[in-house]
């Protein structure tokens, strides 16, 4: 037989298993979803809507929950002659500045790219460069207004445009300013904590009218939304009965993540597919899920070391020494004298400090170095540590560096390797 064919053991529907798969009803955030919804009920009594600011970590639910639930107030609404809603859905990645938000709202408007969008226009879409801010604005004011009645802006990620967010200040001031013949409301969601406090305050009380905040799933729930998953991606009998509970205690201790939880059951999945059509037994079993969370962590480290320079490569593997010997997590001073020493022994001049701090946050930002705030006597000051297992990083990196076996030696005789 060919290396093409249906033949299945153990999966039955890979793409339930997939995070952008909707299921029927979202599992395990009926409080939110209660409390999301109080927040959107003036729309169905022709009122002004409120502003709604949604935050938590990603995949805990925020962006699937709007969807469910403005598709059933959009659903409500025309059961209502005097209620006309409308939604403009933004995803702002990529849009660092109240400019660019404005301007591809506006083109949003005129050529909808998002499934919650319910508008379009026939006039045509915007360059992104090459006009002021104010003209911008007013052509999205002058669309805005020509839609009419009652207007849901919903901007996903909207941390993404940092500290100049001027739009967040206007859009739900326009109709009152601009004496604007629309109601408009405004949905913002953050996966940046942080965001919310470092928003400027006049920002903070128009946008965060109504707060919701989404915390982490814990072990638990997220062993209920991989359960009515598995019900239905996998065939029956084929999980052993710690796999679900294992899948679901990597990602509670971690981010709390439903996707997370749900990329290392489907790699589970693929792995002990694999094996049965090679012959073996069709189980996803304990193994399955280990080996799964070490391919998808040494990924991990593989596609961040991708934006890295050989010098960025030798701080990984400073971190990775000091992890080898039970030293982690570590200050930046000493972080950067240990890699002093790498840099002699591998006959390179060393970056400046400033450089390689800069390193660092380059792979914390990229989830292979976790940043660990920290204080003593005399003040604050900054630690790092590994995101990933050790095992993970030195794979990555003997692919670029070569064998790493004395810092697997010594991981070993500090019981520290996995």
């Amino acid at each position: 037989m060919g290396r093409f064919n249906r033949e299945s053991f153990i999966i039955q529907d890979k793409d339930v298993l997939r995070d952008d798969y909707q299921p029927e009803t979202l599992e395990e955030r009926d409080e939110e979803l209660d409390e999301y919804a109080a927040a959107l009920r003036p729309v169905i009594q022709g009122w002004q809507p409120n502003n709604v600011f949604l935050y938590g970590v990603t995949g805990v639910g925020k962006t699937a929950a709007t969807h469910d639930l403005l598709e059933e107030l959009q659903e409500s609404a025309g059961e209502y002659d005097d209620v006309d809603l409308n939604v403009i859905e933004l995803n702002c990645t990529g849009c660092t500045t109240s400019y660019q938000v404005a301007v591809n709202l506006v083109n949003e408007i005129r050529s909808p790219s998002h499934p919650l969008t319910t508008v379009s226009s026939s006039r045509e879409p915007m360059s992104e460069t090459g006009y002021q801010q104010k003209r911008i604005f007013n052509e999205l004011y002058n669309d805005l207004e020509s839609i009419g009645g009652t207007i849901l802006v919903v901007l996903d990620e909207i941390d993404n445009i940092g500290s100049d967010d001027d739009i967040l200040y206007e859009l739900p001031r326009a109709r009152s300013q601009l004496d604007l013949d629309v109601k408009i409301g405004v949905v913002g969601i953050s996966n940046d904590f942080k965001f919310r406090e470092n928003l400027s305050p006049k920002v903070k009380d128009t946008l965060c009218e109504e707060e919701i905040l989404f915390p982490p799933y814990d072990a638990t729930e997220l062993q209920n939304i991989l359960k009515h998953r598995a019900d239905i991606a996998l065939y029956d009998d084929v999980l052993e009965s710690d796999v679900i509970p294992l899948c679901a205690a990597f990602s509670a201790q971690d981010s709390g993540s439903a996707r997370q939880a749900l990329r290392l059951l489907r790699k589970a999945a693929d792995i002990a597919e694999n094996d049965a059509m090679a012959g073996g037994e069709a189980k996803i079993t304990e193994d399955h899920v280990r080996e799964a969370e070490h391919q998808i962590q040494r990924q991990q480290v593989v596609e961040g070391m991708h934006s890295l320079t050989r010098q960025g490569q030798y701080v990984l593997l400073t971190v990775c020494q000091l992890a080898a010997e039970g030293e982690t997590p570590e200050r930046t001073k000493l972080i950067y004298e240990r890699y002093r020493e790498v840099l002699r022994n591998h006959g390179s001049e060393p970056l400046k400090r400033r450089r390689v701090h800069d390193h660092l946050s380059d792979l914390s930002l990229h989830g292979i170095l976790r940043l660990v705030d920290s204080s003593s006597g005399r003040g604050n000051y900054n630690e790092y540590e590994l995101d990933v297992s050790l095992s993970s990083a030195l794979d990555a990196l003997e692919s670029e560096l070569g064998e790493l076996n004395d810092i697997r030696e010594t991981a070993k005789r500090h019981r520290v390797l996995e």
